[in-house]
């Protein structure tokens, strides 16, 4: 079993030791378009990051600066379930999650057949389980299906896994940078992309956790798990659950403080590095613990490590 180590409060990671593998490409043949569906973005400048104290030095979210952004695609949604199984269909693909024979599953969501199973949890983040045999079309473990969220984004994917896809697809991950522009929705240096205020009119529109994290889930408010890819309204340029539901692997590699590797126009991250960057935030994102579902926050894990709260979103040059 491969070290596990615990990148922050609500993300583990595995010991690098993944790889990237061969993708055939003859997916792209049953897509007329491959590109049909995307939300074409204009680009420009904008103000990235927040020097806000509700950050986390750690993460290097400041200092906020002007970053420009050439035109481009970008998906309203997070790849669900259904499309990540047209893709292996088409492949063959194996994923990380599958090569290793395990992933990081929710202490809650594991059935207690599966809770027995288990011989070990993440230290200092026990609510973790690596479960033998969870995988994208296993999210719980091997007694588990996707069946019935089959419009749910995909989990248990790698930035490796994310990657293959994206170029079976025609398409790319989206940098940090272009990640921020586009979840901010046109907005200037708010804290969510619907504004500052979290549940505006009183209510949750977002997938996060509700009720006392990590034991108890208010489920009459909250989904307790991931939500449909299109749920909860689209920010101001029509993307889907960009705050909370999944985090969403971007290209860059991460660094606390990236900024000082980039030039200001289309910033592309260090060109080198250990972990991988991931934005937007997870249903498992509490204010007691973890605020990172709001626009500005950043965090990241090992190209190869999978959970049940990570996903990934497409891009695509305009």
């Amino acid at each position: 079993m491969n070290q596990l180590e615990q990148s922050s409060c609500c993300s583990v990671s595995r010991s690098e030791g993944g790889g990237l593998q061969a993708v055939s490409m003859t997916g792209l043949g049953n897509k007329q378009d491959p590109l049909q569906g995307m939300i074409a973005l204009p680009g420009g400048t904008f103000l990235m990051g927040s020097s806000s104290e509700e950050g986390f030095k750690q993460d290097g979210e400041g200092p906020v600066r002007n970053v420009s952004i050439a035109p481009f695609l970008v998906d309203p949604c997070t790849v669900t379930n259904e499309q990540f199984a047209e893709f292996v269909q088409a492949t063959g693909y194996v994923s990380d999650a599958e090569r290793f024979g395990w992933s990081f599953v929710f202490h809650l969501f594991a059935s207690p057949e599966t809770i027995r199973s288990v011989t070990q949890r993440v230290d200092g983040a026990s609510w973790w389980l690596v479960v033998e045999g969870a995988s994208w079309d296993k999210p719980e473990g091997p007694d588990s299906s996707i069946a019935d969220r089959l419009d749910h984004p995909v989990v248990h994917v790698s930035w490796n896994d994310a990657n293959a896809y994206c170029r079976w697809a025609g398409k790319r991950l989206l940098s940090e940078a272009e990640w921020e522009y586009a979840a901010r929705g046109g907005l200037i240096q708010k804290r969510y992309p619907w504004g500052d205020l979290l549940k505006p009119d009183g209510r949750h529109v977002c997938n996060i956790w509700q009720g006392k994290f990590p034991d108890k889930s208010n489920k009459t408010d909250s989904c307790g798990g991931t939500s449909a890819a299109r749920s909860f309204p689209p920010n101001g340029y029509g993307l889907y659950n960009v705050s909370g539901n999944v985090w969403e692997w971007c290209s860059d590699w991460f660094h606390p403080e990236a900024y000082q590797f980039d030039t200001p126009d289309n910033p592309k991250g260090p060109a080198a590095g250990t972990s991988k960057v991931i934005r937007g935030g997870s249903y498992l994102c509490h204010r007691s613990y973890c605020n990172r579902y709001r626009v500005a926050a950043r965090s990241s894990n090992t190209p190869d490590s999978t959970t049940g709260h990570m996903g990934f979103r497409c891009a695509a040059d305009a």
